[in-house]
């Protein structure tokens, strides 16, 4: 004989073993999941690079080399400790991120598997870092808190993409080629060596933010086309023209 399942009472959650969950836990989820997105926001918002020169130069890395806040343009801008700290602290905020959403899954496990919770946070923190409100909105391209985010999420991808990114500057000089190949990589290795559960939404972020990072790279990739990008160490010009 089956057996007959009687409908969720009222107000209970038929979402997975914990059904007839109390309304409440509706609220601390939705709490929780704001929590979430906006503190991964934050932490990815922090223009560290723009920071480190300004409080240590007393300059606008906004008006020197591409104008970016990355680490590629602080270290261009002559800065090469602020631009070694640019690129770790750019790493650490978007592992903090992902470190956030693992730390708060537990209190999410009703709405969606943990990796998929670290990947809301990942895109926030990547997202933040590009579009930070305290810049209007303008910030760098996403790179090193990028890696930051999946050495965290997918880390023997993150290292694999590492590696392409390594051998292929090593090659052409060219920062901005290799950290597109690199980004471009990683969804394919993720796929390939991420194991355990592997939610669509996990998967699907992961191919978000490499596109992202990409876009972001536009004008790089118009110069390369071009042939008028900078290698790295070329000595072009620091102060902004465009």
């Amino acid at each position: 004989m089956i057996a007959q399942h009687a409908p969720p009472a009222p107000g209970a959650s038929a979402i997975g073993p914990t059904a007839g969950t109390p309304a409440k836990l509706t609220s601390v989820m939705v709490v929780v999941c704001i929590f979430l997105v906006v503190a991964a926001y934050l932490l990815g918002s922090i223009p560290t690079g723009y920071l480190l020169v300004r409080v240590f130069r007393k300059q606008d890395i906004r008006t020197l080399g591409s104008g970016n806040i990355g680490a590629t343009n602080v270290l261009r801008s002559g800065a090469k400790g602020l631009g070694a700290a640019t690129f770790f602290l750019d790493v650490l905020k978007g592992s903090a991120a992902v470190w956030l959403g693992a730390i708060l899954a537990p209190h999410l496990a009703l709405l969606a598997p943990a990796r998929s919770i670290e990947a809301v946070a990942a895109l926030m923190a990547v997202i933040g870092h590009m579009f930070p409100a305290w810049l209007g909105f303008k910030g760098g391209k996403g790179v090193a808190t990028g890696f930051g985010v999946f050495v965290v999420a997918a880390p023997a991808a993150a290292l694999a993409a590492l590696a392409v990114f390594a051998i292929l500057f090593a090659l052409s000089r060219y920062v901005s080629l290799s950290s597109i190949a690199g980004t471009a990589c990683f969804p394919v290795f993720a796929w390939f060596l991420v194991s355990g559960n592997r939610p669509a939404f996990f998967i699907a972020v992961q191919a978000v933010v490499s596109l992202l990072i990409i876009l972001k790279h536009h004008q790089n990739i118009r110069r390369l086309l071009n042939g008028t990008e900078n290698r790295f160490g070329s000595g072009a010009a620091l102060r902004r023209t465009a």
